[in-house]
């Protein structure tokens, strides 16, 4: 990837809301979302369940459909909803998501290798012969073979099979890549595994990495920048490496204070959750303006 694409954008988020209804009651699950992604970069959106980690990877998607805000993909506005053949298309080629569960995209009744060609033949490669090259190539880059090609998802391992979905969503050419808890359901060994094998390919390809997670230790191992949700909005935006090793918002440190380790004190971190995080109006967000590479913050998503 050279220094010019690097310095691309590829995804920009302005100001994205999401609310929904419960009876007479208005739950606000994303609020003021302001970010974006680089070329080659990876951001990593962290927070507890209920944060809106997961309705704002649906709304880069398109599986939600945001109250507010814009999602500019290259410099193109996703339309709110889409109709017709090439529009679809047109999303799915601009943002791809992987899930904690790879049977959600992962056909159980079809081979791996099938998978991956019927999405190459959705999306225009007609040739029998190339897209059978173009199946394995894409295999052999998640560390995938004939084997693996030839097999029903069932008679996969857990990694094997995320490796596959990998894979396909690959199979379209993805500017950015959205991963939904996309380890948290492997082995240590095999996280470490699709870890490098995703740091390997954003590396290569320039592709942008959004990572959604509650587990800290993924986005330090992968992320160049996280992004703290709480309650829908932003607490914190900066390089992951400063982001954990000095906490500036009470949220953040209550999430690395919940990771255990030797002077683990979860009775104290109980206490903590019972009081509640009071107002995060208390520190304010603390965000970060990095230089052209990686990820930046667009100073939205402020702490209400």
């Amino acid at each position: 990837m050279t220094a010019e694409n690097s310095a691309r954008t590829l995804l920009r988020v302005s100001g994205l809301r999401k609310t929904y209804r419960t009876g007479k009651a208005e739950v606000i699950a994303v609020d003021g979302l302001s970010f974006s992604v680089r070329a080659g970069g990876a951001l990593g959106i962290v927070g507890e369940s209920g944060s809106g980690k997961t309705t704002t990877a649906r709304m880069l998607v398109g599986l939600e459909r945001p109250d507010a805000g814009q999602i500019l993909v290259q410099g193109e506005p996703l339309a709110p909803t889409v109709r017709g053949r090439t529009a679809r298309l047109a999303r799915a080629k601009a943002v791809q998501i992987v899930f904690q569960d790879p049977y959600l995209s992962l056909d159980a009744r079809i081979t791996i290798g099938a998978t991956i060609d019927g999405a190459l033949r959705l999306h225009g490669l007609a040739d029998p012969a190339a897209r059978t090259a173009r199946m394995r190539e894409l295999l052999a880059q998640v560390g995938l073979g004939e084997r693996e090609a030839a097999a029903l998802p069932r008679k996969l391992s857990g990694g094997q099979r995320q490796r596959a979905a990998i894979a396909r969503a690959l199979a379209v050419e993805p500017a950015v890549l959205v991963l939904d808890e996309a380890v948290s359901a492997l082995d240590v060994s095999v996280q470490a595994q699709v870890l490098n094998l995703l740091s390997d390919i954003r590396r290569d390809t320039g592709i942008g990495l959004i990572f959604v997670s509650h587990d800290l230790a993924v986005v330090r191992y992968v992320c160049d920048e996280a992004l703290v949700l709480f309650r829908g909005r932003t607490m914190e935006h900066r390089p992951v490496a400063e982001l954990l090793s000095d906490p500036g918002h009470s949220y953040t440190q209550l999430l690395l204070a919940s990771v255990p380790r030797p002077d683990w004190d979860p009775d104290s971190i109980s206490r903590r959750r019972t009081a509640g995080i009071r107002s995060p109006a208390g520190l304010g967000p603390r965000l970060h303006q990095p230089a052209a590479q990686g990820t930046r913050s667009d100073g939205g998503g402020g702490a209400g």
